[in-house]
């Protein structure tokens, strides 16, 4: 017998194929063999695919858009960890407000955060520079860490640290045995995010980026303003297919449901 779908079912089935519906047109137009986007595709081919290895300036920016992202994701995931920790643990005048000013880059929106990073570093001399868009990255992503290890350490388990600094360990020893593993789950998820955000970033990297440092996203735009063939669609299902991949390797290695806090026994 067939059981009836629930209502909740029904709408979380909806919801799933909203979210992933602009998947489903753009990879089976990859595959068009004709010179213009189409949907459905006509015909079969993979000639936008092999098309690409022909356009050394997509993959130089996509190695050049997966260095940013993990720079950004680790100088991130330190900076974020450290400064949840002290935002969680000493209570200091001013601390509110620098929690509230780590929250703006989230709030307020990309573009007068372009607008604003763009000013600032002109007067540095940092516009159009690699490292004024690794930092200009970094802001927009450390907010994510900062939330999530703060989310982490509000049902972190402090007895095992007190047990352990009554049975004589050291300060650095239990940072490191204890408050570190405990927190992993949240500095990794915060990590993950910040490396997305970063790779996936347009709005920000317009207004910095220089010939020398463009990104994979920024050099697919500046593509569809010449021209709307189907090497887009090729890009974008690559891109899909590395999100995918990268997705699948942090299932096999660390497990989703740890790393987002899904599964109750992580810690």
């Amino acid at each position: 017998m067939i059981k009836k779908p629930s209502p909740l079912g029904v709408v979380t089935f909806l919801v799933v194929l909203f979210v992933i519906s602009p998947l489903l047109v753009v990879i089976p137009t990859s595959f068009t063999s004709v010179k213009y986007l189409s949907f459905p595709a006509v015909g079969f081919s993979f000639q936008w695919y092999t098309k690409i290895l022909d356009r050394p300036e997509f993959i130089d920016s996509f190695y050049f858009s997966l260095k940013l992202a993990a720079l950004t994701a680790v100088i991130s995931g330190i900076l974020g960890t450290l400064a949840g920790l002290a935002l969680h643990r000493y209570k200091f005048r001013g601390s509110g407000v620098i929690n509230s000013l780590l929250l703006m880059p989230l709030t307020v929106p990309a573009l007068i955060v372009g607008i604003a990073v763009l000013l600032f570093f002109t007067r540095i001399g940092l516009a159009g520079t690699f490292t004024g868009l690794l930092l200009s990255h970094i802001l927009i992503s450390i907010p994510y860490v900062v939330r999530l290890v703060l989310t982490g350490l509000s049902s972190f388990d402090y007895t095992l640290e007190r047990a352990a600094y009554i049975m004589g360990a050291k300060p650095y020893h239990v940072f490191k045995d204890i408050t570190m593993p405990l927190l992993k789950p949240a500095i990794l998820s915060g990590m993950v995010f910040a490396f997305l955000t970063s790779f996936d970033n347009v709005t920000v990297s317009l207004f910095l980026v220089s010939p020398s440092t463009t990104t994979l996203p920024l050099a697919i735009f500046s593509h569809m303003q010449e021209s709307l063939d189907p090497l887009v669609a090729s890009l974008s299902s690559v891109v899909i297919l590395f999100s995918l991949l990268f997705i699948i390797i942090l299932e096999r290695v660390y497990g989703l449901d740890r790393l987002f806090g899904s599964n109750s026994h992580s810690h």
